[in-house]
């Protein structure tokens, strides 16, 4: 008896002392645990641990690019091949060319097609484009991107061309005539197709050209790393991938901090000496960035009224494709896809707007709408939620009338000064978070901060996006869901490795693809940026801004007809 009692004690020290080194080693190995693993700092809820685990991997993990890793299905990978082949435009021949060779827009020119015909409101003007390199010599090849436009300024009136390029120095541009009066016709070259060739490289080649940063703090203690899509070289990273919609995001691991301790995301910078001396010429302001091609005979044209004009008869059925979409007269935007009003009043968006909730989500170029509402709207008054100056979240709130106004800005890739961790949300996860219905207004802009990317990322997060769209509408169909497109900037030859409008109207057209089909509708900020005539602005003016509120709130509060 004693014998088995001396033995049960031995065996329970045996046990004890075991359990003790167990424990001794676990504490060791948590207190190390940053020396061994990524974590994010998304998954740091009460109720997600089992999500917590799936976010932890060894540090040494190969360079990691989510846009080269996607696993698609046949029918996305089709989708996405599509797309990639319906922007891929015409290399020049030879590989290299010399600047010499390259498109000089002050030695082409334009003639517009039989000039003395009669012209009336509804005709087709139809614009031949003749480029020539610096040494006066016809092109032989396309590939330039042009932008085009018809305009009466005395009339305030403009509107869009759509440019065909016939891969062989010729581009053929075509205008629908709009209104009557002198029409004049303007063509600019806002990147020869040496440029462009640039553009693609550094796009394919150089997409950490534009770097990110995020700060950790715990107690005083802080540090600051770089952050990206894709972070080179094989030092341990922070693995801040979005668990939900699979978006990549990744920083440098801090040194001494653990990931979780990550308290911001700001911009970084832009990477300088991009360029060979050679290629830099392809990119002068006064040269080749967005310079004027003249006529070589008249630039106008005389437009008759119709006989009889019935606004009625116009096609009114909504597609992204359409060009033009619309076109200012006495700078009102005057759209060929739906009806607008044109809301003067204040009082005229509150009636609009009461009852409602309205989520903006994307950069600032959709914050835009929510300054010019807070600002005209005398009721609707901002809530001061602490949010850092331009970055948000923003609120306003009308009691009166039961609006509530909310800006958010879309997830990284973001080129903000600072943006609390706390507060970097995608677009997608926002969506599946909103009830919908009737009275629920969504807008959503997103472009230019994948500028610098393949394409590829964009598609994808439109993918994500889309989908969250369709499920919304599919629970509550009476959401109202518009799409601001992207708009046209003004450029130097720094901007333009950035943020050219080659990269956004690329990215546009594969945003129109994306989205036709469903149920959403489009503000065409493209159009309306580029028909207007005042300078090409990143963030337009707001005689711009307010035109696309109308059109947006003309979706909202549709006219009975």
């Amino acid at each position: 008896m004693w014998r088995d009692s001396f033995r049960l004690q031995i065996f329970c020290l045996l046990m004890a002392v075991l359990a003790i080194v167990v424990l001794v080693h676990n504490f060791f190995q948590l207190e190390h645990l940053d020396d061994d693993t990524i974590l994010g700092s998304n998954w740091i809820t009460e109720n997600d641990v089992q999500l917590s685990l799936s976010q932890t991997s060894k540090t040494t993990r190969k360079p990691y690019c989510g846009y080269k890793q996607q696993t698609l299905s046949k029918r996305e990978q089709a989708e996405q091949d599509s797309l990639l082949a319906a922007i891929q435009g015409q290399t020049p021949p030879d590989g290299k060319v010399a600047f010499l060779q390259s498109t000089d827009p002050a030695r082409s020119d334009f003639v517009i097609v039989k000039h003395s015909g009669f012209f009336k409101v509804g005709d087709e003007l139809e614009v031949l484009v003749r480029m020539k390199d610096f040494q006066g010599k016809p092109k032989q090849y396309g590939g330039d991107y042009l932008q085009a436009r018809i305009h009466s300024p005395l009339l305030k009136a403009g509107a869009t061309g759509r440019i065909v390029d016939c891969h062989n120095g010729l581009y053929k541009v075509f205008f629908t005539l709009l209104w009557p009066g002198e029409v004049k016709v303007s063509v600019s070259l806002v990147h020869p197709s040496e440029a462009i060739q640039v553009l693609l490289r550094l796009r394919e080649e150089r997409p950490d050209r534009v770097y990110f940063k995020s700060s950790f703090k715990s107690g005083r203690y802080s540090e600051t790393t770089e952050c990206n899509i894709c972070l080179p070289g094989d030092l341990p990273v922070c693995n801040f991938t979005d668990l939900y919609t699979g978006e990549p995001w990744f920083c440098y691991k801090p040194r001494k901090l653990p990931c979780a301790s990550r308290i911001s995301h700001a911009k970084g910078g832009y990477q300088k000496g991009l360029l060979t001396q050679e290629e830099s010429l392809f990119f002068q302001s006064d040269v080749n960035i967005k310079r004027p091609i003249l006529s070589s005979g008249p630039d106008s044209v005389i437009v008759k009224p119709k006989a009889f004009t019935d606004s009625s008869s116009m096609d009114r059925a909504e597609d992204p494709t359409v060009s033009p979409s619309g076109y200012y007269y006495e700078d009102e935007w005057r759209s060929r896809t739906h009806w607008i009003h044109h809301f003067n009043k204040s009082d005229d968006i509150t009636k609009c707007l009461q009852g409602k909730v309205i989520h903006l989500f994307g950069d600032s170029t959709i914050r835009q709408w929510f300054e010019y509402l807070t600002a005209f709207v005398p009721d609707l008054v901002e809530f001061n939620l602490g949010s850092p100056k331009n970055v948000g979240p923003f609120m306003s709130v009308d009691l009166k009338h039961n609006i509530l106004l909310k800006f958010r800005c879309h997830g990284p890739p973001i080129r903000f000064s600072t943006v609390f961790s706390s507060e970097l949300r995608y677009i997608a996860n926002e969506l599946n978070g909103i009830v919908g219905g009737r009275n629920t207004v969504i807008a959503i802009t997103i472009w230019s901060h994948f500028s610098t990317f393949p394409v590829e990322v964009y598609i994808r997060r439109l993918r994500n996006i889309r989908r969250a769209i369709i499920q919304l509408l599919d629970r509550s169909p009476k959401t109202s869901v518009i799409i601001r497109t992207a708009n046209v900037q003004e450029l130097g030859p720094e901007v333009s490795l950035f943020n050219s409008d080659w990269y956004s109207f690329q990215l546009d057209s594969v945003m129109r693809k994306m989205f036709s089909g469903i149920a959403v509708h489009f503000v065409d900020a493209w159009e309306m940026s580029l028909a207007h005539y005042l300078p090409h602005n990143l963030h337009p003016k707001e005689v711009i801004v307010k035109n696309q509120i109308d059109a947006f709130l003309s979706y909202v509060c549709p006219l009975q007809t």
